[in-house]
């Protein structure tokens, strides 16, 4: 039998349980078996022990949107690399994107894609199931037997559906088989061709506008479908005050509707469109500072429950180009905590809210008993990091095997230290156990 692991000297903050102070944990069979707080400390007579060196305990942090790449496009990322950038970022559960090719619409991509996460012995991988055949929005995929490959969630991934009457019937699909859908709420007709997000900045740039009533719109309608069919919606990456808007008031409404944003959504502006930075090119674009206010008052008073990577490696041949021919997309394993901690030293989210937002918020959202607690029974997937280490993302430094971030080169505060799956240490940036 595996020995007891036990993790100690740290500051355990449980979003699950609303506790945040200083304690230990002791890890068997692969769940928490026991958790001490204060000062006093386990025994670690015949157990393998972590001295977390005064950093936090946390549960394992969960992405809910997270391109892999594999199958289809394995020189931008594979399985393995994701779920490895993965553990370095504090993730010890992803969920993997339908974006593929072929897109992850039947059961034997769903295996493929499962069984290339297990054999990578990293992070958990999780295969979302494309919502509709081909991600084209005209027929419904069998959700059914993705789901019983081991998909956990349903989306049409960047994909949106156009039509309200296809959206209406993935709704009922996904309701049938318990599984959330989770959306990428955006009018094409308003949004195809766009580059950036619309108003004064773009007239003067020359770059074709993305309005924000291109994603307003679409998540008005889609909260109405969900409210017609009683599905488990997830608003996915919402970006604009609207959307937070609509999504506060859904809730009270009391549907079952729950939403994300990205962290770079929540830390940049399209100010930083300025200098044509083909990493600043995203979807849905960087808006304004006053919807990210939004989004991070959202955060704040539980209307959005998680972050959201929306991790989407590009090679060099896909961002080194003009802007307006370059691929969208940015990486977000590796620096999305460091960027929430900076949300925490401004202090305009704490501790609780940032952790919450990065492992129990997702946890609910997938609702699979999937992590995001460190009460005793609870599987034993655990970040530790050090909060204020400085890091510097680098081509060298990245475990993905992209680096189209706008953090490349910039010193970053905030390291994952540790990263235990399962009470198997994944991930260990210095340490040793003792």
């Amino acid at each position: 039998m595996e020995q007891d692991l036990i993790v100690t000297n740290g500051r355990i903050i449980d979003p699950a349980s609303g506790k945040d102070e200083m304690g230990s944990l002791r890890v068997h069979d692969g769940h928490i078996a026991e958790v001490v707080w204060g000062g006093d400390a386990l025994s670690g007579e015949g157990a393998r022990v972590i001295d977390a060196q005064g950093g936090w305990i946390t549960p394992g942090f969960i992405d809910l949107r997270t391109h892999l790449r594999e199958p289809g496009e394995e020189w931008k990322e594979t399985v393995e690399s994701g779920a490895h950038a993965a553990l370095a970022g504090g993730y010890t559960s992803i969920c993997a994107s339908p974006d593929t090719i072929p897109v992850n619409d039947e059961a034997s991509v769903t295996n493929l894609i499962r069984q290339r996460g297990e054999a990578a012995n990293a992070a958990r991988v999780y295969p979302v199931a494309a919502a509709t055949t081909g991600q084209r929005g005209e027929n419904l995929a069998d959700l059914g037997d993705m789901k019983a490959a081991g998909a956990v969630a349903v989306s049409n991934g960047e994909r949106p559906i156009s039509s309200a009457r296809m959206m209406r019937r993935v709704m009922e699909y996904s309701r049938t088989f318990d599984l959330p859908l989770m959306t990428s709420s955006f009018d094409l007709s308003l949004s195809e061709g766009g580059l950036m997000n619309e108003g004064l900045l773009s007239t003067i740039m020359g770059l074709a506008p993305i309005p924000s009533e291109a994603e307003t719109i679409a998540v008005a309608r889609d909260i109405e479908l969900a409210a017609l069919t009683g599905a488990r919606v997830h608003l996915s990456r919402l970006s604009t005050a609207g959307s937070v808007r609509l999504l506060r008031a859904a809730q009270k409404r009391g549907l079952n509707i729950t939403g994300d944003a990205t962290p770079h959504h929540l830390t940049l502006t399209e100010e930083a469109n300025k200098t044509y930075d083909t990493n600043t090119k995203v979807f849905p674009p960087l808006r304004t500072e006053q919807d990210r206010q939004a989004l991070i008052e959202g955060l704040r008073d539980g209307t959005l429950s998680c972050v959201a990577t929306d991790h989407l490696p590009q090679n060099i041949a896909d961002k080194e180009l003009e802007f307006v021919y370059a691929q969208a997309g940015i990486l977000g394993l590796e620096t999305a905590f460091p960027l929430m901690m900076n949300l925490v030293r401004e202090g305009v989210l704490s501790a609780q809210q940032v952790i919450s937002a990065l492992s129990t918020g997702p946890a609910n959202v997938l609702g699979h008993g999937l992590g995001g607690s460190l009460e005793p029974g609870a599987v034993a997937d655990i970040t530790i990091s050090q909060p204020d280490a400085p890091w510097t993302p680098t081509q060298e430094t990245l475990r993905s095997m992209s680096f189209n971030t706008p953090f490349l080169g910039t010193e970053l505060r905030g390291r994952v230290t540790w990263a235990i799956v399962g009470g198997s240490v994944r991930y260990a940036l210095h340490g040793s156990i003792q």
